[in-house]
């Protein structure tokens, strides 16, 4: 595992700990990732920035390769869409 698919998987975990505090929305996300990161600026908050920036990345791409789907995407549904050959990603036919 290399250290780009260790930080996503990070990623993904920490997505999964805010889930309880999902918006109705992936734009409505977005926003509100937006508000966040101009707030750890301003409050030289770097690692948040970080951290941020690499949700809103996500969830960014996540709407350009699912422009119909208007919903809040859950955190496999991020790295799903990242990852498609992932372990966890495979869908099996019975």
């Amino acid at each position: 595992m290399d250290l780009e698919e260790t930080g996503r998987k990070i990623f993904v975990l920490q997505l999964a700990s805010r889930a309880a505090d999902s918006m109705k929305s992936i734009d409505e996300h977005i926003k509100k990732d937006q508000t966040e990161i101009e707030a750890a600026r301003a409050s030289g908050d770097e690692a948040k920035v970080r951290h941020l920036t690499t949700e809103l990345q996500s969830l960014e791409e996540y709407k350009e390769h699912n422009p119909e789907d208007k919903h809040d995407p859950t955190s496999l549904e991020l790295y799903c869409d990242a990852n498609p050959d992932a372990d966890e990603c495979r869908v099996y036919d019975d």
